[in-house]
């Protein structure tokens, strides 16, 4: 039996359903799904990154300030 884990992709063009984040000191550019947003593990980031930017970002995506090992330990468990 399979699990089906929402994919986190690497594209230019952000498809619909999906958003930009950007990652770690290096800013690496993430194409996640919004569906991430309803997550608690994921809003836990998003506070993090509320409190170190606020709202603006100036990039266009969001930035999370937390290093991308982090980052894909928390988005793996995401389903």
């Amino acid at each position: 039996m399979a699990i089906h884990l929402p994919r986190i992709i690497n594209s230019k063009k952000v498809p619909k359903g999906y958003f930009v984040v950007y990652v770690g000191e290096n800013q690496k550019r993430f194409v996640i799904p919004v569906s991430f947003l309803n997550q608690s593990s994921f809003q836990d980031l998003l506070g993090m990154s509320q409190e170190e930017f606020g709202y603006s970002h100036p990039t266009g995506g969001l930035i999370i300030p937390c290093n991308e090992d982090t980052f894909l330990e928390v988005t793996s468990r995401l389903n």
